[in-house]
C-alpha cells in the first residue's frame, strides 16, 4: 500500500511539473528545472515588463535568475521583456488569442491542472463603460493550483446533523486556505462521507478557483456528484443551479452583499444547503459584509444566524493555514484551535 502510495506521489508530481512547464514557450522551460523541485511548495509567479521574475515558495518571497536559478534579491534575476511576456501569452492562447477573449475580458486565464493565471495591462472599454478586452497584457500572476485531498477531515463532524449537511459559511483573511478547504469539503459531500451520503451539488465557480476548469471540465476532484458553473457570476449561478441541476448543496465562493445573500436566502427556501466563504476575522466582519449595501428594513432576513449553521473561522500560523474556531449559529464555540486543526500548508 505505501509503495502505491508513493507512485501515485511522484505521478502526480511529475505531471505537476509537466503543467508548470507547459505554461512556457519550449524556448523558456529550461530556467524552470530548480523551481520544479519545490514544485508542493510553489504557490505564486510574478512577471511584469521591465521587472524580475517573482517567485512565493512556502509563504517567502524568491527571485528566478535568467540561468533558472532561485536567489534571495533581484540582483541577477531574470528581468522579463515585453517581447518574452508577448510570446508567453501567445502560446497560452495556442497563438489565438480571439479564442480566449472571454477570459481576458474577465482577467484571467486557466490552464491544464487549474493553475490559474491572472492578467493585468491596457483594458479596453466598450460605449457602455464596460471592460470589452485587455490588450498589450504586461503583468501575470501564475498561481500555482495545490489540491488538498482530505484537507476538510477535521471539520466534516461539526458540520452534520443527523446525516444532514447544515449551511456553513468559511471565514478568513485572504491566503489562509479557505477555497482550498471549500473544495474538499464540496468533494467529501458529493462522494459521501462518514457522517452522511454522497449528495448532489452544485458549485458557482466565478472564478474558476474552485474547480479550476479548463475547458469546462474541472481539474480539482469535486465529486461524483458535483456539477459545476464555471466563470459564472454568483447570483445568477445559484438560481440557475436551483432551476436547471436541483442541487441538494450549493457550494460557492466569496460572498458578500445583500445581493449574494438574497441569492443565499432563496436557496434555502428551496430547501438546499449552502456552504459559502467570505473574507473577514470574526463574526462582526461577516455581520457586516452581509449587510454591506442593504436596507435596513430586510436586514432581518439576512442575519448571519438565520442563514448559516456553522462558522468556521480560518488563520494563518507559522505559514501554516488551520481552523481558528468553528461556532454554531448562536456563537457557541464547537473547536477551537487549541487542538490541532491545520487545513491545509
Amino acid at each position: 500500500m505505501m509503495i502505491k502510495q508513493k507512485e501515485l506521489a511522484l505521478q502526480k508530481e511529475l505531471t505537476r511539473q509537466k503543467e508548470i512547464t507547459g505554461i512556457f514557450p519550449e524556448s523558456m522551460r529550461d530556467k524552470w528545472g530548480q523551481v520544479l523541485l519545490k514544485g508542493d511548495k510553489l504557490q505564486e509567479i510574478r512577471m511584469g515588463a521591465g521587472q524580475p521574475v517573482r517567485l512565493r515558495v512556502s509563504g517567502k518571497e524568491r527571485f528566478l535568475s535568467s540561468k533558472g536559478e532561485l536567489c534571495q534579491g533581484p540582483e541577477g534575476a531574470w528581468y522579463v521583456t515585453e517581447r518574452e511576456l508577448d510570446e508567453i501569452i501567445g502560446h497560452i492562447c495556442r497563438y489565438s488569442p480571439y479564442a480566449f477573449e472571454n477570459e481576458i475580458r474577465q482577467g484571467f486565464l486557466t490552464v491544464p491542472g487549474g493553475h490559474r493565471i491572472g492578467l493585468a495591462g491596457q483594458v479596453v472599454l466598450n460605449e457602455k463603460g464596460m471592460v470589452r478586452n485587455i490588450t498589450r497584457i504586461r503583468f501575470l500572476n501564475i498561481r500555482i493550483s495545490h489540491e488538498v485531498i482530505g484537507a476538510a477531515g477535521e471539520v466534516m463532524p461539526y458540520l452534520y446533523e443527523k446525516t444532514r449537511f447544515l449551511n456553513t459559511l468559511l471565514v478568513s483573511p485572504p491566503g489562509c486556505g479557505k477555497t482550498t478547504l471549500l473544495r474538499d469539503i464540496v468533494r467529501q459531500v458529493s462522494v459521501g462521507n462518514a457522517y452522511g451520503p454522497g449528495r448532489q451539488v452544485g458549485v458557482v465557480d466565478e472564478r474558476s478557483e474552485i474547480g479550476g476548469s479548463f475547458m469546462g471540465i474541472p481539474q480539482n476532484d469535486l465529486g461524483i456528484r458535483t456539477d459545476v458553473l464555471d466563470g459564472c457570476p454568483k447570483v445568477q449561478g445559484m438560481m440557475l443551479l436551483m432551476r436547471s441541476m436541483a442541487p441538494e448543496v450549493v457550494a460557492v465562493d466569496e460572498i458578500g452583499g445583500t445581493e449574494d445573500m438574497k441569492a443565499v436566502f432563496q436557496v434555502l427556501q428551496c430547501g438546499s444547503s449552502v456552504a459559502a466563504t467570505m473574507h473577514g476575522n470574526s463574526m462582526e466582519d461577516v455581520k457586516c459584509r452581509m449587510q454591506s449595501g442593504g436596507k435596513e428594513e430586510i436586514f432581518l432576513d439576512y442575519r448571519p444566524e438565520k442563514l448559516f449553521q456553522r462558522f468556521v473561522f480560518l488563520e494563518k500560523n507559522d505559514g501554516k493555514c488551520r481552523v481558528r474556531e468553528i461556532c454554531d449559529g448562536r456563537g457557541e464555540r464547537l473547536f477551537s484551535a487549541g487542538r490541532e486543526g491545520v487545513c491545509c500548508s
